[in-house]
Protein backbone atom coordinates (compact mmCIF):
# COMPACT_ATOMS: atom_id res chain seq x y z
CA UNK A 1 0.00 0.00 0.00
CA UNK A 2 1.19 3.30 -0.82
CA UNK A 3 1.43 6.09 2.07
CA UNK A 4 -0.23 9.01 1.47
CA UNK A 5 0.60 12.22 3.71
CA UNK A 6 -0.61 16.04 4.24
CA UNK A 7 1.54 19.00 3.98
CA UNK A 8 4.81 18.89 5.77
CA UNK A 9 5.30 22.91 6.86
CA UNK A 10 9.14 23.53 6.09
CA UNK A 11 10.83 26.17 8.01
CA UNK A 12 13.44 28.24 6.50
CA UNK A 13 17.28 27.27 7.23
CA UNK A 14 19.17 23.94 5.88
CA UNK A 15 19.92 22.51 9.19
CA UNK A 16 16.00 22.66 10.21
CA UNK A 17 15.57 21.48 7.06
CA UNK A 18 18.23 18.82 7.66
CA UNK A 19 16.10 18.33 10.98
CA UNK A 20 12.73 17.77 9.56
CA UNK A 21 14.49 14.96 7.10
CA UNK A 22 16.06 13.32 9.38
CA UNK A 23 12.39 13.25 11.42
CA UNK A 24 11.10 11.57 8.61
CA UNK A 25 13.39 9.17 8.38
CA UNK A 26 12.32 7.96 11.90
CA UNK A 27 9.27 7.82 11.36
CA UNK A 28 9.59 5.84 8.11
CA UNK A 29 11.52 3.17 9.49
CA UNK A 30 7.75 2.78 11.67
CA UNK A 31 6.30 3.01 8.91
CA UNK A 32 7.18 0.49 6.74
CA UNK A 33 6.02 -2.47 8.31
CA UNK A 34 3.07 -1.07 9.24
CA UNK A 35 4.39 -0.43 13.06
CA UNK A 36 3.25 2.95 13.28
CA UNK A 37 -0.15 4.65 11.19
CA UNK A 38 -1.34 7.97 12.54
CA UNK A 39 -0.26 11.51 12.58
CA UNK A 40 2.72 13.21 14.04
CA UNK A 41 3.18 17.11 14.91
CA UNK A 42 6.02 18.81 15.97
CA UNK A 43 6.28 22.53 17.27
CA UNK A 44 8.47 24.76 18.74
CA UNK A 45 6.53 27.70 20.76
CA UNK A 46 4.22 28.71 16.97
CA UNK A 47 6.12 27.17 14.76
CA UNK A 48 5.01 24.13 13.80
CA UNK A 49 8.07 22.23 12.42
CA UNK A 50 6.30 19.31 11.09
CA UNK A 51 3.11 17.89 10.91
CA UNK A 52 1.63 14.73 8.98
CA UNK A 53 -0.29 12.09 8.60
CA UNK A 54 1.00 8.67 7.93
CA UNK A 55 -0.85 5.52 6.46
CA UNK A 56 -4.47 5.07 6.50
CA UNK A 57 -7.31 5.88 8.61
CA UNK A 58 -8.93 3.14 7.52
CA UNK A 59 -7.54 0.13 5.44
CA UNK A 60 -10.63 -1.10 4.35
CA UNK A 61 -10.96 1.73 2.33
CA UNK A 62 -7.96 2.87 1.90
CA UNK A 63 -8.43 6.11 3.60
CA UNK A 64 -5.41 8.13 4.73
CA UNK A 65 -4.16 9.41 8.29
CA UNK A 66 -4.15 13.52 7.81
CA UNK A 67 -3.42 16.21 10.62
CA UNK A 68 -7.27 16.55 10.73
CA UNK A 69 -7.94 12.73 11.57
CA UNK A 70 -9.52 12.28 15.33
CA UNK A 71 -7.68 9.46 17.40
CA UNK A 72 -9.04 7.53 20.60
CA UNK A 73 -6.61 9.08 23.55
CA UNK A 74 -6.29 6.63 25.85
CA UNK A 75 -4.91 8.23 29.40
CA UNK A 76 -3.78 11.61 27.96
CA UNK A 77 -7.14 12.04 29.42
CA UNK A 78 -6.16 12.16 32.54
CA UNK A 79 -4.50 15.55 32.17
CA UNK A 80 -7.97 16.84 31.11
CA UNK A 81 -9.45 15.29 34.02
CA UNK A 82 -6.65 16.98 36.31
CA UNK A 83 -7.43 20.30 34.86
CA UNK A 84 -10.98 20.00 35.15
CA UNK A 85 -10.74 19.26 39.43
CA UNK A 86 -8.08 22.30 39.56
CA UNK A 87 -10.10 24.98 37.62
CA UNK A 88 -13.07 23.57 40.29
CA UNK A 89 -10.46 24.29 42.88
CA UNK A 90 -10.30 27.73 41.65
CA UNK A 91 -13.66 28.25 41.51
CA UNK A 92 -14.25 27.63 45.76
CA UNK A 93 -16.30 24.15 44.48
CA UNK A 94 -13.61 22.05 46.27
CA UNK A 95 -10.29 21.48 47.29
CA UNK A 96 -8.07 18.98 46.13
CA UNK A 97 -6.92 17.95 50.14
CA UNK A 98 -10.05 17.28 50.82
CA UNK A 99 -11.14 13.30 51.81
CA UNK A 100 -13.37 12.42 48.88
CA UNK A 101 -15.73 11.71 51.55
CA UNK A 102 -16.78 15.33 51.77
CA UNK A 103 -18.67 15.15 48.25
CA UNK A 104 -19.22 11.65 48.32
CA UNK A 105 -21.11 10.90 52.06
CA UNK A 106 -21.86 6.97 50.95
CA UNK A 107 -17.83 6.58 50.11
CA UNK A 108 -16.93 3.12 51.72
CA UNK A 109 -15.43 3.20 55.48
CA UNK A 110 -11.74 2.21 53.75
CA UNK A 111 -12.06 5.66 51.66
CA UNK A 112 -11.76 8.01 54.94
CA UNK A 113 -8.01 9.29 54.58
CA UNK A 114 -8.68 8.91 50.44
CA UNK A 115 -8.57 13.14 49.67
CA UNK A 116 -8.59 14.01 45.80
CA UNK A 117 -5.11 14.36 45.86
CA UNK A 118 -4.25 11.25 45.81
CA UNK A 119 -6.73 10.48 43.07
CA UNK A 120 -5.17 12.83 40.77
CA UNK A 121 -1.60 11.44 41.85
CA UNK A 122 -2.39 7.50 41.75
CA UNK A 123 -1.47 7.15 45.37
CA UNK A 124 -5.00 6.42 46.83
CA UNK A 125 -4.34 2.53 46.97
CA UNK A 126 -7.61 2.05 45.22
CA UNK A 127 -7.08 -0.70 43.03
CA UNK A 128 -7.58 -0.58 39.13
CA UNK A 129 -10.88 -1.98 37.56
CA UNK A 130 -8.70 -2.58 34.58
CA UNK A 131 -6.73 -5.23 36.70
CA UNK A 132 -9.46 -7.03 37.70
CA UNK A 133 -10.43 -10.72 36.48
CA UNK A 134 -14.20 -9.87 35.33
CA UNK A 135 -12.71 -6.53 33.23
CA UNK A 136 -12.84 -8.80 29.84
CA UNK A 137 -16.84 -9.57 30.53
CA UNK A 138 -17.44 -6.04 31.29
CA UNK A 139 -15.71 -4.76 28.12
CA UNK A 140 -18.46 -4.38 25.43
CA UNK A 141 -21.42 -3.00 27.77
CA UNK A 142 -22.41 0.38 28.19
CA UNK A 143 -22.17 1.41 32.05
CA UNK A 144 -22.64 4.50 34.08
CA UNK A 145 -20.12 5.88 36.19
CA UNK A 146 -22.60 5.10 39.61
CA UNK A 147 -22.22 1.35 38.29
CA UNK A 148 -18.10 1.72 37.62
CA UNK A 149 -17.83 3.42 40.65
CA UNK A 150 -19.73 0.08 41.98
CA UNK A 151 -16.96 -1.90 40.87
CA UNK A 152 -14.31 -0.94 42.88
CA UNK A 153 -15.54 0.54 45.86
CA UNK A 154 -15.78 -2.31 47.75
CA UNK A 155 -12.58 -3.45 47.19
CA UNK A 156 -9.55 -3.48 49.66
CA UNK A 157 -6.93 -0.73 49.33
CA UNK A 158 -3.59 -1.81 48.01
CA UNK A 159 -1.57 0.24 50.47
CA UNK A 160 -2.22 3.22 53.19
CA UNK A 161 -3.60 6.46 50.83
CA UNK A 162 -0.30 8.61 50.01
CA UNK A 163 2.47 5.98 50.89
CA UNK A 164 3.11 4.46 47.75
CA UNK A 165 2.12 5.12 43.83
CA UNK A 166 0.25 2.53 41.81
CA UNK A 167 -1.43 3.72 38.96
CA UNK A 168 -5.18 3.52 38.57
CA UNK A 169 -8.13 3.88 36.55
CA UNK A 170 -10.39 3.90 39.04
CA UNK A 171 -9.04 6.56 40.60
CA UNK A 172 -9.76 8.63 37.60
CA UNK A 173 -13.08 7.31 37.00
CA UNK A 174 -14.05 8.41 40.44
CA UNK A 175 -12.46 12.12 39.71
CA UNK A 176 -14.54 11.81 36.72
CA UNK A 177 -17.54 10.87 38.89
CA UNK A 178 -16.90 13.78 41.53
CA UNK A 179 -16.90 16.18 38.44
CA UNK A 180 -20.23 15.07 37.20
CA UNK A 181 -21.48 15.34 40.97
CA UNK A 182 -19.72 18.74 41.83
CA UNK A 183 -21.38 20.11 38.78
CA UNK A 184 -24.79 18.69 38.09
CA UNK A 185 -23.21 18.22 34.75
CA UNK A 186 -21.74 15.75 32.47
CA UNK A 187 -17.67 15.29 32.26
CA UNK A 188 -18.29 15.93 28.55
CA UNK A 189 -20.08 18.85 29.10
CA UNK A 190 -17.68 20.18 31.58
CA UNK A 191 -15.21 19.69 29.22
CA UNK A 192 -16.69 21.10 26.27
CA UNK A 193 -17.63 24.18 27.88
CA UNK A 194 -14.66 24.97 29.74
CA UNK A 195 -11.02 23.66 27.66
CA UNK A 196 -12.10 22.70 24.65
CA UNK A 197 -14.38 25.48 23.37
CA UNK A 198 -12.37 28.61 24.76
CA UNK A 199 -9.48 27.00 23.41
CA UNK A 200 -11.22 26.34 19.97
CA UNK A 201 -10.67 22.44 19.65
CA UNK A 202 -13.22 21.74 17.41
CA UNK A 203 -12.11 18.01 16.98
CA UNK A 204 -11.97 16.68 20.44
CA UNK A 205 -14.32 15.05 22.36
CA UNK A 206 -16.05 12.53 24.20
CA UNK A 207 -15.71 9.38 21.98
CA UNK A 208 -19.05 6.87 21.47
CA UNK A 209 -19.42 3.91 19.45
CA UNK A 210 -22.91 5.02 18.15
CA UNK A 211 -22.52 8.47 17.22
CA UNK A 212 -21.32 9.71 13.85
CA UNK A 213 -17.88 11.29 14.23
CA UNK A 214 -16.42 12.34 10.80
CA UNK A 215 -13.12 11.82 10.05
CA UNK A 216 -12.51 9.69 13.03
CA UNK A 217 -10.08 6.71 12.50
CA UNK A 218 -10.55 2.91 12.74
CA UNK A 219 -8.26 1.22 15.30
CA UNK A 220 -5.95 -1.71 14.47
CA UNK A 221 -4.02 -4.29 16.61
CA UNK A 222 -1.51 -7.29 15.33
CA UNK A 223 -1.60 -10.77 15.39
CA UNK A 224 0.28 -13.42 14.05
CA UNK A 225 -0.47 -12.61 10.24
CA UNK A 226 -0.41 -8.81 10.13
CA UNK A 227 -3.14 -6.22 11.32
CA UNK A 228 -6.37 -6.59 12.42
CA UNK A 229 -9.52 -5.02 13.11
CA UNK A 230 -8.96 -4.58 17.70
CA UNK A 231 -11.12 -6.14 19.82
CA UNK A 232 -14.61 -3.83 21.04
CA UNK A 233 -14.91 -1.64 24.09
CA UNK A 234 -17.72 0.48 24.78
CA UNK A 235 -16.39 3.86 25.35
CA UNK A 236 -18.55 4.88 28.68
CA UNK A 237 -16.18 2.45 30.51
CA UNK A 238 -12.65 4.83 30.15
CA UNK A 239 -14.78 7.29 30.89
CA UNK A 240 -12.98 10.36 32.51
CA UNK A 241 -9.17 7.88 32.55
CA UNK A 242 -9.48 7.53 28.71
CA UNK A 243 -12.61 8.36 26.29
CA UNK A 244 -11.44 11.04 24.87
CA UNK A 245 -10.86 11.50 21.09
CA UNK A 246 -8.60 14.37 19.50
CA UNK A 247 -6.11 15.20 16.96
CA UNK A 248 -2.46 16.59 16.92
CA UNK A 249 -3.77 19.79 16.19
CA UNK A 250 -6.36 20.27 18.65
CA UNK A 251 -3.41 18.78 21.22
CA UNK A 252 -1.10 21.64 20.04
CA UNK A 253 -4.45 23.66 20.87
CA UNK A 254 -4.07 22.46 24.69
CA UNK A 255 -0.50 22.15 25.20
CA UNK A 256 -0.32 26.02 24.25
CA UNK A 257 -3.55 26.95 26.22
CA UNK A 258 -2.43 25.00 29.59
CA UNK A 259 1.28 26.42 28.80
CA UNK A 260 0.31 29.69 27.86
CA UNK A 261 -2.03 30.40 30.97
CA UNK A 262 -5.22 29.85 29.14
CA UNK A 263 -6.39 26.83 31.11
CA UNK A 264 -5.37 27.38 34.70
CA UNK A 265 -3.94 29.88 36.95
CA UNK A 266 0.13 29.87 37.18
CA UNK A 267 -0.35 28.41 41.07
CA UNK A 268 -3.44 25.43 39.88
CA UNK A 269 -0.43 24.88 36.77
CA UNK A 270 2.56 24.62 39.12
CA UNK A 271 0.06 22.16 41.63
CA UNK A 272 -0.74 20.00 38.22
CA UNK A 273 3.51 19.69 36.63
CA UNK A 274 4.98 18.86 40.12
CA UNK A 275 5.59 15.13 40.44
CA UNK A 276 4.33 13.37 43.95
CA UNK A 277 5.82 9.84 43.89
CA UNK A 278 7.49 8.11 40.47
CA UNK A 279 7.61 11.28 38.94
CA UNK A 280 3.47 11.60 38.78
CA UNK A 281 2.25 14.52 38.85
CA UNK A 282 -1.53 15.22 38.59
CA UNK A 283 -3.01 13.89 35.11
CA UNK A 284 1.12 13.97 34.38
CA UNK A 285 4.48 12.40 33.84
CA UNK A 286 7.45 15.10 35.11
CA UNK A 287 10.76 14.38 34.59
CA UNK A 288 13.99 15.03 33.21
CA UNK A 289 14.96 13.53 29.46
CA UNK A 290 18.96 14.01 28.76
CA UNK A 291 18.98 16.88 31.33
CA UNK A 292 15.74 18.56 29.97
CA UNK A 293 12.52 18.48 31.79
CA UNK A 294 9.56 16.91 30.16
CA UNK A 295 6.21 17.06 30.95
CA UNK A 296 4.17 14.28 28.99
CA UNK A 297 1.81 11.37 29.15
CA UNK A 298 0.84 8.17 26.96
CA UNK A 299 -1.98 6.66 26.05
CA UNK A 300 -3.03 2.94 25.31
CA UNK A 301 -7.06 1.69 24.48
CA UNK A 302 -8.25 -0.67 22.16
CA UNK A 303 -6.60 -0.03 18.27
CA UNK A 304 -4.36 2.91 19.40
CA UNK A 305 -1.27 4.33 21.26
CA UNK A 306 -0.98 7.71 21.43
CA UNK A 307 1.77 10.19 23.10
CA UNK A 308 1.79 13.80 24.38
CA UNK A 309 5.28 15.59 25.17
CA UNK A 310 5.62 18.60 26.16
CA UNK A 311 9.95 20.46 27.05
CA UNK A 312 8.66 23.89 29.15
CA UNK A 313 12.23 25.41 28.10
CA UNK A 314 11.99 25.54 24.37
CA UNK A 315 8.43 25.33 24.38
CA UNK A 316 8.25 22.29 22.39
CA UNK A 317 5.34 20.02 21.65
CA UNK A 318 6.07 16.69 20.06
CA UNK A 319 1.94 14.84 19.27
CA UNK A 320 2.05 11.34 17.65
CA UNK A 321 -1.51 8.86 17.47
CA UNK A 322 -1.57 5.82 16.19
CA UNK A 323 -4.04 3.86 15.17
CA UNK A 324 -2.52 0.21 15.32
CA UNK A 325 -1.90 -1.00 18.91
CA UNK A 326 1.71 -0.93 20.08
CA UNK A 327 5.06 0.81 21.72
CA UNK A 328 6.16 2.70 18.74
CA UNK A 329 4.37 6.35 19.59
CA UNK A 330 6.59 6.55 22.71
CA UNK A 331 9.45 5.68 20.45
CA UNK A 332 8.56 8.18 17.84
CA UNK A 333 7.89 11.08 20.40
CA UNK A 334 11.65 10.58 22.04
CA UNK A 335 13.24 10.20 18.80
CA UNK A 336 11.97 13.02 17.14
CA UNK A 337 12.27 15.43 20.67
CA UNK A 338 15.94 14.25 20.56
CA UNK A 339 16.25 15.44 16.53
CA UNK A 340 14.85 18.56 17.60
CA UNK A 341 17.38 19.22 20.50
CA UNK A 342 20.18 19.13 18.21
CA UNK A 343 21.13 15.16 19.29
CA UNK A 344 22.51 12.74 17.66
CA UNK A 345 19.59 9.04 16.81
CA UNK A 346 20.38 5.79 15.31
CA UNK A 347 18.37 3.50 14.30
CA UNK A 348 18.38 0.10 15.07
CA UNK A 349 18.80 -0.46 10.84
CA UNK A 350 21.74 1.81 10.99
CA UNK A 351 23.46 -0.11 13.58
CA UNK A 352 26.17 -2.32 12.57
CA UNK A 353 27.36 -5.43 14.22
CA UNK A 354 30.80 -7.09 14.34
CA UNK A 355 31.74 -10.91 15.26
CA UNK A 356 32.75 -11.73 18.58
CA UNK A 357 34.47 -15.43 19.58
CA UNK A 358 32.28 -17.38 21.08
CA UNK A 359 34.57 -17.83 24.42
CA UNK A 360 33.68 -13.74 24.65
CA UNK A 361 29.93 -14.08 24.01
CA UNK A 362 29.43 -17.09 26.99
CA UNK A 363 31.05 -14.58 29.27
CA UNK A 364 27.35 -13.21 29.37
CA UNK A 365 25.67 -15.85 29.52
CA UNK A 366 23.67 -15.75 32.84
CA UNK A 367 20.80 -14.26 34.56
CA UNK A 368 20.00 -10.46 35.41
CA UNK A 369 17.85 -8.89 37.52
CA UNK A 370 16.46 -5.68 36.56
CA UNK A 371 15.41 -3.22 38.97
CA UNK A 372 11.44 -3.18 39.20
CA UNK A 373 11.42 -5.50 36.26
CA UNK A 374 11.62 -9.63 36.00
CA UNK A 375 14.91 -11.11 35.34
CA UNK A 376 16.76 -11.31 31.59
CA UNK A 377 18.16 -14.42 31.15
CA UNK A 378 20.79 -14.17 28.44
CA UNK A 379 21.52 -17.94 26.45
CA UNK A 380 23.99 -18.66 23.80
CA UNK A 381 22.37 -20.80 21.32
CA UNK A 382 24.74 -21.83 18.77
CA UNK A 383 26.94 -18.49 18.17
CA UNK A 384 24.22 -16.24 18.45
CA UNK A 385 23.22 -14.44 22.00
CA UNK A 386 19.68 -14.27 23.11
CA UNK A 387 17.69 -12.41 26.02
CA UNK A 388 15.03 -13.11 27.61
CA UNK A 389 12.78 -10.66 29.66
CA UNK A 390 10.54 -12.71 32.21
CA UNK A 391 8.24 -14.64 30.47
CA UNK A 392 7.97 -12.97 26.59
CA UNK A 393 9.88 -14.25 23.91
CA UNK A 394 13.89 -14.25 23.57
CA UNK A 395 15.04 -12.28 21.59
CA UNK A 396 18.57 -12.27 19.33
CA UNK A 397 21.29 -9.65 20.34
CA UNK A 398 23.68 -8.70 17.91
CA UNK A 399 27.14 -7.29 19.35
CA UNK A 400 28.48 -3.46 18.23
CA UNK A 401 31.53 -3.42 20.40
CA UNK A 402 33.14 -6.11 23.07
CA UNK A 403 30.44 -5.04 25.57
CA UNK A 404 27.57 -3.47 23.62
CA UNK A 405 24.55 -5.02 21.91
CA UNK A 406 21.78 -4.18 20.24
CA UNK A 407 18.19 -6.23 18.71
CA UNK A 408 16.70 -5.72 15.35
CA UNK A 409 13.28 -6.68 16.64
CA UNK A 410 12.52 -3.94 18.83
CA UNK A 411 14.43 -1.00 19.46
CA UNK A 412 16.55 -1.90 22.62
CA UNK A 413 20.69 -1.78 23.18
CA UNK A 414 21.93 -4.27 26.29
CA UNK A 415 25.02 -3.48 27.86
CA UNK A 416 27.24 -5.51 29.74
CA UNK A 417 29.43 -4.48 32.55
CA UNK A 418 32.68 -5.40 34.12
CA UNK A 419 34.60 -4.46 37.46
CA UNK A 420 38.24 -3.75 37.32
CA UNK A 421 39.40 -7.31 37.03
CA UNK A 422 37.10 -7.99 34.01
CA UNK A 423 34.11 -10.52 35.62
CA UNK A 424 30.55 -9.39 34.19
CA UNK A 425 29.00 -8.05 37.00
CA UNK A 426 25.63 -6.93 34.96
CA UNK A 427 24.12 -5.16 32.10
CA UNK A 428 21.96 -2.13 31.47
CA UNK A 429 18.81 -2.59 29.40
CA UNK A 430 18.81 0.92 27.20
CA UNK A 431 15.27 1.19 25.99
CA UNK A 432 12.53 4.08 25.33
CA UNK A 433 14.94 6.39 26.80
CA UNK A 434 15.09 4.66 30.00
CA UNK A 435 18.11 3.12 31.53
CA UNK A 436 17.91 0.17 33.33
CA UNK A 437 20.34 -1.77 35.68
CA UNK A 438 20.32 -4.90 35.91
CA UNK A 439 23.09 -6.85 38.39
CA UNK A 440 24.02 -10.51 37.74
CA UNK A 441 22.51 -12.86 39.68
CA UNK A 442 25.40 -15.34 41.45
CA UNK A 443 24.78 -19.05 40.41
CA UNK A 444 21.93 -18.56 37.58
Amino acid sequence: MMFRFAIVLLLAGSSCAQDIARMEEVIRSYTSDHRFMGTVLVARGEQTLLSKGYGSANLEWDVPNSPNTKFRLGSITKQFTAASILLLQERGKLKINDPVKTYMPDAPAAWDRVTIFHLLTHTSGIPSFTSFPEYRKWEPFPVTPAEEVAWFRDKPLEFVPGEKWNYSNSGYVLLGYLIEKITGVTYEQFLRDNIFTPLGMRDSGFDSNSAIIPRRAAGYSRDKNGLVNTGFIHMSIPFSAGSLYSTTLDLLKWEQGLFGGKVLSAASREIMTTPFKNNYACGLFVDTKNGRKKVSHPGGIEGFNTELAYYPADKLTVVVLANVNGAAPGDIADKLAAIAHGEKIILTSERKSIVLDDTVLARYVGAYQLEGEPAMRIALEGHQLTAKLGGQQAHPIFPESATMFFMKEVDAQVEFQENSSGAVTGLVLHQAGQDVKGPRVVGK
